[in-house]
């Protein structure tokens, strides 16, 4: 499965650049940078023409953002446009997966025998692998690291639960990003209330530089205010799922993903 493809959309990042740079660190070759027309110089002064695609920006006149808000009032969707582009972009070169994976992760990780390791390999490939022995996985990811604290027993991997920041996607899964903000747990809950299953792989972990260190992306684009307007506007997604709690001075929004039971089911050889 390594012609699966993996798509960064970035933004403000050229000079950054973490995602890609651990990737070349890794080996791993088959990734694209999604740009916006306006900054393409500034990403081609870093990367080669190969690995930039450009932004249809239509993709973000066209994005539901959830919230009713028209885009000429409000322009800044996030990066849930991006991350369509991407997906259909594999449509059409007929990959069966493809991975959307954030633009500010600083590395990935192998965690065994209690111990993390900056991964020195195509992890990627391990994912892909396992999901595909499986007919009804629709997406899978890898867990942040910073959630799986050492000298403690971790699973190897959580069944039904929300994927952040490095997305595997089934291409032909009947799904569409959507959402200004926390694009990833409301497709995450399209995609179990719909009796498909996700997995959160804890083998294999991402470092993620913490939201609002980096400058770029989000930070710049959505998050200047705070998270609360986030967490409402999931609230108003799903509104008998989500609540709203305050946790590091901060809001934030919890789901119960324990309420999902979907079970795996294994494709027959």
């Amino acid at each position: 499965m390594n012609d699966i493809p993996i798509f960064i959309p970035s933004k403000g990042r050229y000079e950054s650049g973490c995602t890609w740079k651990a990737l070349n660190g890794m080996g791993v070759d088959r990734y694209r940078v999604i740009v916006e027309p306006q900054e393409y110089d500034l990403y081609r002064r870093v990367l080669p023409a190969d690995k930039l695609l450009v932004l249809d920006m239509t993709y973000k006149e066209r994005y539901d953002t959830c919230d009713g808000i028209p885009y000429g009032e409000n322009p800044r969707v996030g990066s849930g446009a991006a991350r369509n582009f991407g997906w259909d972009t594999a449509k059409r070169e007929g990959a069966a997966w493809h991975w959307i994976i954030d633009d500010n992760i600083r590395r990935f990780m192998v965690y065994n025998d209690n111990r993390k390791h900056v991964a020195k390999f195509d992890t990627f490939a391990r994912v892909e692998s396992f999901v595909n022995n499986y007919r009804n996985v629709t997406m899978a990811g890898m867990q942040y690291a910073m959630f799986v604290p050492r000298k403690e027993k971790n699973n190897p991997l959580i069944i039904n639960t929300r994927i952040f920041s490095c997305n595997l996607i089934r291409t032909d899964s009947p799904f569409r990003w959507r959402g200004r903000y926390n694009e990833d747990v409301i497709l995450s809950m399209d995609m179990l209330e719909a009796g498909y299953c996700t997995i959160l792989f804890q083998t294999y972990l991402c470092e993620k530089i913490r939201t609002g260190i980096v400058k770029g992306g989000n930070t710049d684009e959505l998050y200047r205010s705070g998270t609360e307007e986030k967490s409402r506007l999931l609230k108003s997604v799903y509104p008998g799922k989500v609540k709203l709690v305050m946790r590091y001075g901060r809001h934030h929004h919890n789901v119960d993903f324990s309420q999902y039971k979907n079970c795996l089911i294994r494709k027959s050889k």
